[in-house]
């Protein structure tokens, strides 16, 4: 009976809100099973992540304008000199916010055509927060994305952007002194036909333990309850994206994932910076650990190195990069 009313539950959601799409929604299948022997690059990589990861949250540490402006700008300069050492030309985007100047770096890999295809993640932390998962783990993915790609040969069809963000933790979430939208009205205005936005969001921590996995309300009938898998998230307009993304992983990741195309209103779905990007009108997934709903290190003192699987955010990372060649080759 519960699963029965589980399932005219959420039936009558999909109903209500066409374009919704769940779990059963998403193409292929979720790996299951033991997950397989780490290959060389993998291991290098869980390596320099879990490098990247302690140099932010415990080199530089808490970062942010409320009171650690200056560990923030250390963090920026930080990233440029890592996207710098990896070859690529970076440019500043700064913009003025409570009397201070905050800046967001993009650099990219240039396409055969004019459409651009963002990947970013914020490297500013909240409060009396070191930040390794929130979002150490984002910034450190999206700079081994960066060296990734500034690897290969081939040019894609669309440019690749990388993008870090500053001011997404509070008091600038979903306000006019948020980084991402700051920088995704000043590309908009400028002309840049952004096609799609991979916003990199607390990636880092998975758990076997049964019962660890948490969603709001009926979707909590809908997803796993033991939170060993990523999570690929966007509103109803970015559905299609989300397919895309979840059918290209499971092509190319032997590891556990789920998706959801959910409106932006419902609890968590629109909690990071692709929310920036559908305020403007462009389709943004956010690739997540999903956080408080699993994180309980979610904004303490305690979102330290220590606490994150780099073997696992490694396999996800090494998908991510497949995922995104796919596509930028569209």
């Amino acid at each position: 009976m519960r699963y029965l009313f589980a399932s005219l539950l959420l039936t009558g959601l999909a109903v209500a809100q066409p374009g919704l799409l769940l779990s059963k929604d998403m193409p292929g299948k979720s790996f299951a099973g033991p997950l397989p022997r780490q290959t060389a690059y993998q291991r290098q990589l869980a390596t320099r992540l879990r490098a990247d990861v302690t140099h932010l949250a415990v080199k530089i540490g808490e970062r942010n304008s409320v009171n650690a402006y200056a560990r923030l700008n250390a963090a920026r300069d930080w990233i440029r000199l890592q996207l710098t050492l990896a070859g690529y030309r970076v440019r500043n985007h700064d913009f003025q916010a409570a009397g201070k100047t905050f800046t967001n770096l993009e650099c990219e890999v240039a396409g055969k055509t004019k459409r651009v295809l963002v990947v970013g993640a914020h490297y500013d932390s909240a409060e009396g927060c070191p930040a390794a998962n929130d979002n150490g783990s984002g910034v450190a993915s999206l700079l081994a994305l960066a060296r990734y790609f500034k690897t290969l040969k081939e040019k894609p069809e669309c440019t690749i952007r990388f993008v870090a963000f500053a001011n997404e933790e509070p008091p600038h979430f979903w306000h006019e002194s948020m980084g991402s939208l700051n920088y995704a009205r000043m590309a908009r205005k400028r002309g840049d036909e952004m096609v799609a936005m991979l916003s990199l969001e607390t990636m880092g921590y998975y758990s076997d333990k049964p019962g660890s996995q948490k969603f709001p309300g009926p979707l909590a009938l809908a997803y796993p309850s033991t939170g060993n898998y990523i999570v690929f998230v966007g509103n109803l307009k970015s559905g299609p994206l989300v397919q895309r993304c979840i059918g290209s992983f499971r092509k190319h990741a032997s590891f556990p994932s789920q998706g959801a195309a959910l409106p932006g209103e419902v609890e968590g779905v629109g909690w990071s910076d692709h929310w920036s990007f559908w305020e403007v009108g462009v389709p943004a997934v956010m690739v997540t650990d999903t956080a408080p709903m699993r994180y309980p290190h979610y904004h303490r003192p305690s979102d330290l190195p220590d606490k994150l699987d780099y073997g696992r955010l490694a396999r996800v990372v090494d998908g991510l990069g497949k995922v995104i060649r796919d596509l930028a080759q569209n």
